[in-house]
Order: structure tokens, then sequence, then C-alpha cells
């Protein structure tokens, strides 16, 4: 068993309408529909992705991935084109779309039915729409897989934890960030299944995942972005601690360039207007 052989999944809900799921809740899947497909909202989405996840994925020193983007079958023609158009020359990406349902088990569904049927165990991790990954994600968690191949070998599933990144939030200026060391975070956690099993990253809580699998830190090096906006989901409710950002300097947005394939002047075109 080498991890060259293990098939690498990354999944990204793009304004999917789940039941459950979300930190806020909403009353109806209609509800939960009119917030998500508000034009302001899906604007800066497009913007994020566009800025942050898509180019350090187009990036990536290892492009053996599927990069599963999960939509609502009822998401606007407009916002349904426009993906589709962003994801054409990423030969990676594989668009599907979902009625509202449960959301671990249609997330669960939609994981294993671009998985294969291999006898090495399967790589998966997950991203939100304006998160970002190092450009030598792919490869990182290859050679991490590679190293706790006995640990596989006795767990159903094992976590593979990058811990160090950023919370980064992009403007008319440039880049807004700071550092952070954070266990558990979403774009910087992966997991090994066995095969066989059908659980997914996604049918665990990425903060509560240590109760029920061997997880395993990585740091040293800046793995993980973590989008930072006033429509994120987890900053809805009240009470919501604020983050202090400051604007990149050269060697800043240098590295960001350089780490994530993230380019200041581009975000700065995108969010001028």
């Amino acid at each position: 068993m080498h991890s060259r052989d293990m098939q690498v999944i990354g999944i990204c809900r793009f304004s999917y309408p789940a039941i459950g799921g979300f930190q806020v809740d909403h009353t109806t899947p209609e509800e939960r529909m009119a917030f998500l497909y508000d034009p302001k909202r899906m604007e800066e989405r497009f913007r994020l992705f566009e800025s942050f996840t898509l180019p350090c994925l187009k990036a990536q020193t290892d492009p053996d991935f599927t990069f599963l983007v999960i939509i609502g079958d009822s998401m606007p023609r407009r916002w349904r084109d426009r993906l589709t158009d962003l994801l054409a020359d990423m030969p990676q990406a594989i668009l599907q779309a979902h009625a509202p349902g449960p959301h671990r088990p249609v997330m669960k569904t939609a994981i294993n039915s671009v998985r294969l049927k291999r006898d090495a165990p399967c790589l998966q991790f997950r991203m939100d729409d304006d998160d970002a990954v190092n450009i030598r994600y792919v490869e990182r968690l290859r050679e991490a897989a590679q190293d706790l191949r006995p640990l596989m070998l006795k767990n159903r599933h094992i976590a593979i934890d990058f811990n160090q990144g950023y919370i980064a939030a992009p403007n008319k200026h440039g880049i807004k960030a700071t550092p952070v060391i954070e266990h558990l975070w979403t774009a910087g956690l992966a997991m090994a299944i066995r095969p066989g099993v059908d659980l997914t990253i996604l049918n665990f809580g990425h903060s509560k995942i240590s109760r029920f699998m061997p997880v395993t830190s990585f740091s040293g090096e800046d793995m993980f972005l973590r989008g930072h906006s006033d429509f994120n989901d987890s900053r809805q409710k009240k009470n919501v601690r604020p983050v202090k950002l400051d604007l990149l300097d050269d060697a800043g947005e240098s590295h960001f360039r350089r780490v994530f394939n993230i380019d200041a002047d581009q975000v700065r075109a995108r969010f001028s207007s």
C-alpha cells in the first residue's frame, strides 16, 4: 500500500441548501435558499471562490485529485452557469446538483459517488467556498499518509490535521490576514478512510473528530487559509469574537503568492468594483 495509489477527494459545498449542516437555522428550505441566493451574498461568494479557492487548487504540485463541488438543484441559472464556466478549465472538478436534503446523508452519497474502488485508503479533505490550501497540499497529504500507513492498518479511519495557516479577508486594498495555529480547522483537516468503509469526512463535525478516530497534527508550514467575511455561516450568530486582521505588506503578498497562488493585485481588481 503506497499513498500514490490513494484517491484524493476534496469537497466544497457551494451554497448548497442542506437541511442541517449550518450553524444558523432556517425554518424552511425556501427560507435558507432565499438567504443563500441573495445576489449580494452570491457575488461575494464568487469573488472569494475566484480569489482564494480556485487559484490554489489549480496550482497543486500534485494534480492527481478530485474536486467535488456540491450545489443545490434550485440554484438560479445565472449562478450555476457562472460556476460551470469557472470550473471548465479544471479537469479535477466535478459539479453535482442535489435537492435540499439532510446534510450528512446527501454529502455521504455525493462523495461516495466519485470514490473509486481501490485497495488503498481514500484521502478526503473539505473546503468552504472561501478557503484556500497550500499549493503543495495534495503532495503533503500523500506524504503524511505514507508516514501514517501503520496507523491506517489498525483503524477504519484516521484524521490528518495541518494546523498552521491564516485567517484572511480580501478587499479593494489587498488582503488583510493574521497567522494562526488552530487544531481541526476545516481547510487544514483531512481523513484517510479504509477501503470498504463508506463514511466520509462530512460525517463528522470537524471540531469533534478526535472523539472518533486518531488525529495526527502537522505544523511548521502554512497549509491553509480560512476566508473571513460578513457572510460566513460562523459569523451569523450574536457575540461572535472579532478577529484582528492586518493588511499584508509586500513580503506578505509575496508569501501568499508563493504558498497559495493568491495574487493580491487580482484581489484588488476583483474587489475594487
